[in-house]
């Protein structure tokens, strides 16, 4: 059986983040192909920020979303957005996103919207940092994890191409600093809908964010001694972008205890724009 073509798992992609309107401000999100256990953070995020930007009229678009993820998601069954819309002004628009599953919710989201307008700038420059080209993915480093070698990746990994610049975290368990800089991008091209890019961003945006939390100890990524679960999720979204195009995400983690961590991201275009910030808090627990 032939791996599909990058093309092929980007339309997927689309098709995932395509959430169905069934009633007035209420929708549905499909199951990820392939998908079993528990459903990734990143998707639904993704699908609650698509849920509210069909809610909302442009020219106004996302600048921000805030995320408390309550329970896990079961992949075996597709999850049903409700969207609350709080605030509709001249300049700004506020929805409220409840994502449920067999009537029990397992998010909140609020986001906000701007009509865009002009302002003061200032950004953080670019980290110097190899490019992506020549780099392992993530893929290449997961097959070569003695823990993993046996069982497949996780579907959710499959869209997004991710290529660390550190690699020790990825392979290792060695303990290093609380940094860790990663390419990315929609493994194919995802066609020219800003929302769309948005929203491919918002799930790529809770990959990596807690592995920086993990850095300055002796455990791998994937580490099966320790559970690990996204506990909340901002992102906030500066400039235009393409989600299919190579972006840095350089992150960095300020504190971990109480079987929690903090990552803190930027997100960068090759060009040197930062085009994003996000922040996460993760479980990082060790296994009884």
């Amino acid at each position: 059986m032939t791996d599909p073509k990058p093309d092929d798992v980007a339309r997927q992609l689309v098709t995932l983040l395509d959430v169905e309107e069934i009633d007035t401000d209420l929708f549905r999100g499909p199951r990820l192909p392939g998908a079993v256990g528990r459903v990734f953070g990143g998707q639904v995020i993704a699908q609650a920020l698509q849920a509210a930007q069909r809610s909302t009229e442009a020219p106004k678009i996302a600048h921000s979303l805030h995320a408390y993820f309550m329970r896990p998601g079961n992949d075996d069954y597709p999850i049903v957005f409700r969207v609350v819309r709080d605030f509709d002004g001249r300049s700004f628009a506020t929805r409220r996103v409840i994502a449920t599953q067999k009537g029990v919710p397992i998010l909140t989201m609020t986001a906000s919207f701007q009509l865009p307008e002009d302002g003061l700038h200032h950004q953080d420059a670019m980290p110097d940092v190899p490019g992506p080209e020549g780099l392992k993915n993530q893929l290449e480093f997961r097959a070569g994890t003695a823990a993993n070698k046996a069982s497949p990746p996780p579907a959710f990994t499959r869209a997004i191409e991710v290529r660390p610049v550190e690699p020790a975290l990825w392979a290792l368990p060695e303990a290093g600093p609380a940094v860790l800089n990663v390419w990315l991008r929609a493994i194919g091209t995802i066609g020219d809908d800003p929302a769309m890019h948005r929203a491919a961003l918002a799930y790529a945006s809770d990959l990596g964010l807690i592995a920086a939390a993990r850095s300055p100890h002796p455990i791998t990524l994937f580490d099966p001694r320790v559970q690990g679960a996204s506990l909340d999720h901002a992102l906030w979204l500066h400039e235009p972008f393409r989600a299919d195009e190579w972006l840095l995400y350089s992150i960095d983690s300020p504190w971990s205890g109480h079987a929690r961590g903090l990552g803190r991201g930027r997100i960068f275009t090759r060009d040197g724009r930062l085009v994003a910030s996000s922040a996460q808090e993760g479980l990082m627990r060790w296994r009884g």
